[in-house]
């Protein structure tokens, strides 16, 4: 495989960055949301990584980049969001294995709170019955007997809330959450320890706005407030730079605009990650850095996809 790898995804001038995104690693696959995100899989994806890839910490491609100097096979591990389990199960794994990620926090969460897409998955999990009547708040009345009927609802009701502007959005969701009245958890995010403790053991933090908004969905002073606060948060919480940032949900053109990415330049980020899929070379726009997800679980099947990711043209704003 990593024969196979190191011809494909050559050093120097030709070669390209590929930068994986994880959310969560829990104890176990979470089958209510069909996520097979847990130990296991992200141990045996980190084995597959770090066998057939040279992993580099992302201040270190970035300089790489800068200078078309990156080693063949490069590749950055990140995290989005802020979840505890970052620092509970995924820290441990990759030291294990002796490498370094990313992980892009959102502050508003810290410390209790809970995201918005968090507090629906959560009360539609814990229902109980076979409807939930969302009728009154202009959604629908949704059977939810199987699981399979469950997660469709669950997922119907994410994608249109998704893009509501963010205090409408905020607003429905609570509504959601009074109708249905599930106890909800209040541990699913770090606590500020927590992201200091990912700092102290070599891992970076990355800028991801306090509240996780679709910045294409809210004016330009309240996403510069949200990227500067949250940068700001985590420099208070780990002393140091916060110098890369990741636009939330993170499509080019949708969740985020041309002057979203300037005003990421503005506020002095050295770089920043979308979800868009590809791999970056030195020429191409630090500011809108690619990044995806294999999923396979044969070695082979994860590496070649790895290498047919660096062959996906790159979508920017």
């Amino acid at each position: 495989m990593k024969t196979i790898a190191s011809f494909c995804l050559p050093a120097g001038k030709r070669a390209k960055l590929s930068i994986v995104i994880y959310h969560r690693v829990l104890p176990e696959a979470d089958h209510f949301l069909g996520d097979g995100s847990n130990i296991n899989s992200f141990n045996r994806q980190l084995c597959y990584l770090t066998r057939n890839f040279n992993v580099l910490s992302l201040s270190e491609a970035v300089e790489h980049l800068r200078a078309a100097t990156l080693p063949a096979r490069a590749v950055c591990i990140t995290f989005d969001d802020g979840y505890a389990d970052n620092a509970d199960i995924a820290l441990p794994i990759l030291e294990k294995h002796g490498v370094a990620a990313t992980f892009f926090v959102a502050t508003g969460f810290l410390n209790g709170g809970r995201m918005w897409n968090d507090t629906v998955i959560e009360s539609f999990r814990r229902a109980q019955g076979n409807t939930i009547d969302l009728r009154e708040i202009g959604l629908e009345c949704y059977t939810v007997a199987t699981l399979e009927q469950r997660r469709e609802a669950l997922f119907s009701v994410i994608d249109k809330l998704k893009y509501l502007e963010p205090v409408i959005r905020q607003s429905q969701v609570d509504k959601l959450a009074q109708i249905i009245a599930a106890t909800l958890p209040d541990d699913l995010m770090m606590t500020s320890d927590q992201v200091k403790l990912l700092h102290d053991h070599g891992m970076e933090i990355g800028g991801h706005t306090v509240n996780h908004p679709i910045l294409a969905s809210t004016d330009e002073t309240t996403a510069r407030t949200e990227i500067a606060q949250g940068k700001a948060h985590l420099e208070k919480i780990t002393g140091a730079p916060v110098r890369f940032f990741a636009y939330p949900n993170g499509k080019p053109g949708r969740d985020y605009l041309p002057i979203h990415v300037d005003i990421i330049r503005q506020l002095g980020f050295e770089a920043a990650v979308s979800t868009a899929w590809g791999a970056a070379c030195h020429d191409d726009d630090l500011f809108q850095l690619p990044r995806f997800t294999p999923w396979d679980r044969k070695e082979w099947a994860y590496v070649l996809r790895m290498v047919r990711n660096r062959y996906q043209q790159i979508q920017t704003v």
